[in-house]
């Protein structure tokens, strides 16, 4: 179960007119949205593709030591924030999960390939463009190494590409080398794709993805949250609040706060609108951002997410930590506003697979509904290619 609060701490920033007026609007938002190409997300997925990912990830347990998920931004996000979610700290005994191609270090790459020289590791590698500079730089390195160890045959076992289902270079390759493929939807673009196999494969190595799938359309449920989170947001905005700090008091949550700044980010910023999304780990960064947040400029505005309950019964000194760790989100809340920055807070009654799943698509349809509200299209990034154009000016082609 998830409850939200957008009203307690925010309602004296917040033009009320404003927001009855865009409230009593809601349908015609509705309605817009479902109007969109790009909602493929929020369609059912098909039997054959759930059980196609099963039967493969089962296999991958099977035959491999580990997995290597190579992509970026929207292509692994999801997997990762949810992955990461609930990872073991310590001597995680969990199929491992290697998450690259988000970075050109040679240091990294180099460190990369010494770990998986002796290791009998299987490639999932996704990008729907097949283009994506970082990912295909990471795929060519470690397909290299799969080369020296293995036969073109037995490559071909080592190798899942998950890209467009028609075009693109990662399809072209598929079709020549007959490599195990999954499809991206035409219609679902990568920060939207969570429901897709690029981000199923992945966590179906570890996780029960009947139970990730029910509780992502769980989420649907929360559809009047979703727009009055859009609303509140955007009148924020409009009071000079530019900017949102995800807080949260678990740090396992630190890649899903990742995921939600790549959301919001790609899905407003445009035409010189949008809110800038990060994020903090408390209690540490109070320690560092707090006195900037209390008494610093003014733009900002905050989103906590708590956890209600835990299933750790650690004691100090007599008291429940966990219910310590919520006291002082409860503190912070206080002080925060009275500081004059306004909070919004969302509460999972336990951190939980269909909890995360469910606050997935409640973010998407957020995202997608405050896009509208800004007047962009919530579905497309035009501005990250001016710098990959840079780049192929001073790389060239790779």
């Amino acid at each position: 179960m998830i409850k939200f609060d957008f009203k307690t701490d925010t309602e004296e920033f917040i033009n009320q007119e404003e927001y009855a007026k865009l409230y009593s609007e809601k349908k015609e938002w509705l309605e817009k949205l479902s109007k969109c190409e790009m909602t493929g997300w929020m369609k059912e997925v098909d039997s054959d593709t759930i059980q196609k990912i099963k039967t493969t990830a089962e296999k991958i347990k099977q035959q491999f030591d580990c997995l290597v998920v190579i992509g970026i931004g929207g292509s692994f996000l999801g997997s990762y924030a949810f992955h990461k979610s609930f990872q073991k700290y310590f001597s995680d005994d969990s199929f491992e999960l290697i998450y690259a191609g988000t970075t050109l270090s040679d240091e990294y790459l180099e460190e990369l390939v010494e770990y998986l020289e002796n290791k009998n590791f299987c490639i999932n590698v996704i990008s729907k463009s097949g283009t994506t500079m970082e990912t295909s730089v990471t795929y060519h390195i470690l397909k290299d190494l799969l080369k020296r160890k293995y036969s073109q045959e037995e490559l071909r076992k080592h190798i899942i590409v998950t890209t467009d289902k028609e075009k693109g270079k990662l399809r072209e390759e598929v079709m020549e080398e007959n490599y195990l493929s999954f499809e991206i939807p035409e219609d679902i673009g990568g920060r939207y794709s969570f429901i897709t196999p690029a981000h199923l494969l992945p966590l179906a190595i570890n996780y029960n993805i009947d139970e990730i799938i029910d509780g992502y359309y769980d989420g649907k449920r929360y559809l009047e949250e979703a727009f009055e989170y859009a609303v509140t947001r955007k009148l924020l905005f409009d009071q000079g609040k530019y900017v949102e700090n995800y807080c949260i008091y678990e740090e396992k949550l630190s890649a899903f706060t990742e995921w939600l700044k790549q959301l919001f980010g790609e899905t407003e910023g445009k035409n010189g609108v949008g809110i800038y999304p990060t994020s903090s780990v408390h209690t540490r960064d109070l320690h560092s951002l707090g006195q900037f947040i209390q008494e610093g400029n003014k733009v900002i505005f905050e989103t906590f997410i708590k956890i209600e309950k835990s299933s750790n019964y650690i004691l100090y000194k007599g008291k429940n930590l966990h219910e310590m760790n919520n006291l002082v989100l409860d503190s912070v809340v206080r002080a925060h506003h009275s500081g004059g920055v306004p909070c919004i807070e969302i509460t999972m009654d336990k951190l939980t697979e269909k909890n995360v799943s469910s606050l997935i698509y409640f973010f998407l349809l957020s995202a997608s509904l405050s896009g509208l509200l800004f007047g962009v299209d919530p579905f497309n990034q035009p501005g990250v290619e001016v710098y990959k154009k840079e780049v192929k000016k001073s790389i060239g082609e790779l």
